[in-house]
């Protein structure tokens, strides 16, 4: 049977699709949650970037229950998991995004899973065990919160917003991105920087937060909650306004009423104008307690 986009078939193919990907999410979610205050010894992928038996354990469960039910589907996982078999499917795994705050017991965290069929992201979710939080969305057909529709936020001003960002794990100091978090928390009510862009994204689309930015995502990161946020209402592109893709080295998401005030902002970053000064430490030092 040949599927296309757009046909009825295609609707109920997704909506299986979201069954199961919401059914798979639950039951590592709940794995994670059984490691969470275990203390779980932590190894490291790069100077500081995180790996526990936590994740290696929930992206093999993911990978079976996958091979079980779509056993010619294509896999991409965060740790390491790959098959490659020619299909027009491919998954997207982040198995425990946010390890950082996970291996810390700080519970801000999530399983993100998406699914693209021949480059078009058909289905995806991001599920926060922690709040037993199910974020689901299907090309065409919206995104929802624990089954109840979702939109973005109606703020139109950029000075109102509340958005998000996140920092790498690997070569922090050559990226930029302090200078952008400095920049734009003056020209909104605030930033947060919580440890899981998969979250951040889902936040988006929410309507909990605004905005997100950040740099050199992987697609795992990124494909679930880009595409939550693009069935809520919101925009998704580079910092120059082009198209999102899941190669982009960079992602600004919003409501698509303050896109054109962020990439703006970006812009004028970029260039130099009308940058504040970061306060100089030493001289702040100065002046304390005075």
């Amino acid at each position: 049977m040949t599927i296309t986009p757009g046909s009825k078939a295609a609707g109920a193919a997704k909506n299986d699709f979201v069954a199961g990907m919401a059914e798979i999410a639950r039951e590592a979610g709940a794995l994670l949650m059984e490691y969470l205050h275990q203390h779980v010894k932590v190894e490291y992928k790069g100077e500081v970037d995180l790996v526990t038996v936590a994740d290696r354990k929930s992206e093999a469960l993911i990978l079976q229950r996958i091979q079980a039910r779509w056993p010619k589907h294509d896999v991409l996982g965060e740790e390491g998991a790959s098959i490659e078999t020619g299909s027009d499917y491919r998954w997207y795994v982040d198995p425990l995004d946010g390890t950082t705050n996970f291996a810390h017991g700080f519970p801000v965290f999530c399983v993100s899973l998406a699914l693209e069929w021949k480059g078009q992201r058909i289905a995806g979710v991001v599920y926060d065990p922690t709040r037993n939080e199910l974020f689901s969305a299907e090309q065409g057909s919206g995104a929802y919160l624990n089954g109840e529709p979702i939109h973005v936020s109606k703020i139109a001003n950029l000075a109102e917003c509340l958005v998000a960002t996140g920092f790498p794990s690997h070569k922090r100091h050559k990226n930029p991105n302090i200078f952008f978090y400095h920049q734009i928390t003056l020209r909104t009510h605030g930033i947060r920087r919580a440890g899981s862009a998969a979250l951040d994204l889902a936040s988006v689309a929410s309507g909990r937060f605004d905005g997100f930015w950040e740099f050199n995502l992987n697609p795992w990161d990124t494909a679930a909650g880009v595409l939550l946020v693009e069935e809520a209402g919101g925009v998704v592109t580079d910092f120059s306004g082009g198209p999102f893709r899941l190669d982009s080295r960079e992602t600004v998401a919003s409501n698509g009423l303050v896109h054109k005030a962020l990439l703006s902002e970006f812009a004028a970053i970029f260039e130099g104008r009308e940058l504040e000064e970061l306060p100089n430490p030493v001289e702040y030092a100065k002046t304390r307690g005075k």
